[in-house]
């Protein structure tokens, strides 16, 4: 048993070191955490990143709204690198500053939530602007005219319904069993 707790703290003592570039950190209760550039993390990656074991986070799951990784088609849960966060988040209320999970889930749902960064909108002239809604609503104007003439040619007032034809060969005459006895 001693080997076995051995490796499990040892495992604890260096959460998140990788060897993949990281495109951010998130900070912890005394050292950062690099999150490694993914798009879907598994279980048992999340749980070497924010260093505890599986089940506490599959626990954390049933607690936290939040914190609702997608399941891929064998089941396996995917993290997104918001839900890594948001474990790490967990992780540091509970372990680090002392929270029940019930404190750590209000502090959570209280906290303003961060939207991602968006490129700054730079406003245009106000002559420059009104152009360019002028040509946008041209631009409209003439694709509702085309697909009203499109609609009008493939309208047809009356409907032409075409005779059926005959399934079976004519080589026997009507009136005859298809079936003879």
């Amino acid at each position: 048993m001693a080997g076995r707790s051995a490796s499990r703290s040892a495992s604890k003592s260096a959460p998140g070191s990788s060897t993949k570039a990281s495109s951010g950190s998130v900070p912890t209760m005394t050292t950062t955490v690099e999150i490694p550039d993914r798009l879907y993390f598994k279980i048992g990656d999340v749980a070497r990143i924010c260093g505890v074991e599986p089940y506490v986070l599959r626990f954390w799951e049933t607690q936290f709204p939040a914190l609702k990784p997608n399941k891929g088609g064998t089941g396996q849960r995917l993290y997104r690198r918001r839900e890594v966060e948001l474990a790490l988040r967990i992780k540091q209320l509970v372990h680090g500053e002392g929270y029940t999970l019930a404190g750590a889930r209000q502090a959570i749902e209280a906290a303003p939530r961060s939207r991602p960064k968006q490129q700054p909108v730079l406003p245009l002239a106000g002559e420059q602007a009104q152009k360019k809604l002028d040509l946008a609503a041209t631009v409209i104007g003439r694709a509702r005219a085309e697909l009203r003439d499109l609609v009008r040619q493939l309208t047809v007032e009356t409907p032409t319904i075409q005779e059926r034809k005959p399934r079976i060969s004519s080589s026997r005459q009507r009136g005859e069993p298809l079936f003879p006895v």
